[in-house]
């Protein structure tokens, strides 16, 4: 039974039944105090603001209330029991309170003569105190910060756990860093000395390389890999969200900021953030981001507070080197920033070496997932995946090599099967079919992506995966050339 223990909204005892209820829409502030006025006004100051306030009078109940409620944050008094002011008690239960749940946040109650102990309380894992008599204001704000600071734990724990999925499920078999030729060696051996330091790292590369999971290998093999890995698609987000986007934003600051929210640079803290198309980032946001980088601080829109934070940044972008050196395109500051350390994927057509291997890999995991018997490569099939430009890369080979098996009816794959002729354009239709006709390369990108838009029936998301584009990649070529 758990008694001594109030709601919000009533006095009553909750009884044995509740233990089968679990809060799963809105969590619990909880009040641990042995004054029953203070328990009173606790619930009444805050229930103005909390949906959920459970007041307390007996720390023994603590176990039993984490273990059926869903508590955001704690205000827990320091001592219990007529006569006490050591403080110990107050110690005891904010270190049994943290054995229960790691991640539990803490706000110490105490008279203003026990301040020292109050502190000695937050040297032992508590994330505020509030010293009595409380002023209401003091004690809203200290509140809203603990419940903010639990959503914004629980939120990097969500993505850690979905990024050690997407690890695991990466390493069973789909996403592998696959090459044996010259040029990967080179890559690997950068990533195996790049990755146990926190420098940060500039990953070069044309579109469908695997940029993306050279980002993920270099967290892996890195002191964070236990932490978070958030990509974020710079070229996707818009220029008038971008703050909020990365730096977050708190609530009122703009129309439809109904809540705080956190950025994507604080949810990647203790962790990696992996920016992805970085070289599409307009100039005055690279300023933005550069000043961030370097003070290693956020302030959300609408706040005067700035935030530190502690990630290590890993970017990547298929802008020419020529072209991100240029001071009239990209920074010079914000490169050096993020280029400690640099590195190039190289394109396929370059590393014909490592098609083969590739295309193995890919065609026995495309095997097993699509619930077929083994396939196996003819002799043709080789030579013509050898042979072939693949200017989409490896996202390209891979997208051919799960389309033809599907669709193939046997267990042996031939130069049909890949439709290498309507997945991209080969070396000898580049030769005859474009270059005597379209020598000017804004016009030649403008046929190519017309071509492709309606071979696909316009539909995005195909002619993305064929042109070895993001959607977003996609929309902005359409927007400059009018299509």
């Amino acid at each position: 039974m758990l008694e001594n223990c109030t709601n919000a909204y009533s006095t009553c005892t909750i009884p044995d039944s509740f233990l089968a209820l679990r809060m799963s829409k809105s969590s619990s502030v909880l009040i641990v105090d042995d004054d029953p006025d203070i328990l009173t006004a606790g619930r009444l100051l805050l229930r103005r603001e909390f949906p959920d306030v459970i007041s307390c009078r007996d720390p023994q109940q603590i176990p039993e209330l984490f273990a059926t409620r869903s508590i955001a944050a704690v205000l827990l008094d320091m001592n219990f029991g007529p006569g006490q002011s050591s403080g110990d008690e107050g110690i005891h239960w904010l270190e049994r309170i943290l054995e229960i749940d790691p991640a539990a946040v803490v706000v110490m109650i105490t008279a203003h003569g026990n301040v020292d102990t109050a502190v000695e309380a937050m040297k032992r894992g508590a994330t505020d105190f509030i010293a009595k008599p409380w002023q209401n204001e003091k004690v809203v704000a200290t509140v809203s910060a603990a419940v903010k600071l639990r959503q914004s734990r629980d939120e990097t724990e969500s993505l850690r756990q979905t990024n050690q999925l997407l690890m695991e499920n990466s390493a069973g078999g789909g996403d592998q860093i696959i090459g044996d030729s010259a040029r990967m060696k080179q890559v690997i051996d950068i990533v195996d000395r790049a990755a146990p330091t926190d420098a940060n790292v500039l990953i070069l590369g044309e579109n469908g390389t695997g940029k993306e999971l050279i980002a993920r290998e270099i967290h892996r093999r890195s002191n964070r890999a236990n932490q978070v890995f958030l990509s974020i698609d710079m070229g996707a987000i818009s220029e008038s969200l971008f703050e909020s986007e990365l730096f977050g934003h708190r609530k009122g600051a703009f129309t439809d900021a109904n809540e705080d929210r956190i950025g994507r640079i604080q949810a990647a803290n203790g962790g990696t953030l992996f920016l992805d198309e970085i070289g599409n980032l307009p100039l005055h946001l690279q300023t933005k981001l550069l000043s961030v980088l370097e003070q290693r601080q956020v302030t959300p829109v609408g706040s005067n507070q700035p935030e530190d934070f502690d990630v290590r940044i890993v970017a990547a972008t298929n802008v020419p080197a020529s072209r991100l050196r240029d001071p009239e395109h990209f920074r010079t500051d914000l490169l050096f920033r993020l280029n400690t350390v640099e590195l190039t994927v190289p394109p396929l057509r370059e590393r014909r070496d490592d098609i083969l291997p590739i295309a193995r890999h890919y065609l026995e995991h495309y095997s097993r997932k699509h619930g077929g018997s083994a396939r196996r490569f003819s002799a043709a099939s080789e030579q013509a995946l050898v042979d072939y430009d693949w200017p989409g890369n490896v996202r390209a080979l891979r997208h051919a090599v799960e389309r033809a098996v599907i669709l193939s009816k046997g267990p042996v794959l031939e130069p049909a099967d890949l439709q290498l002729d309507d997945a991209g354009v080969t070396k000898r239709e580049a030769s005859v079919a474009i270059a005597p006709t379209i020598l000017n390369l804004d016009q030649l990108e403008k046929e190519t992506i017309r071509k492709a838009l309606k071979k696909h029936g316009f539909n995005i998301s195909r002619t993305a995966s064929e042109l070895g584009l993001t959607r977003a990649s996609l929309y902005r070529r359409m927007e400059k050339h009018d299509l």
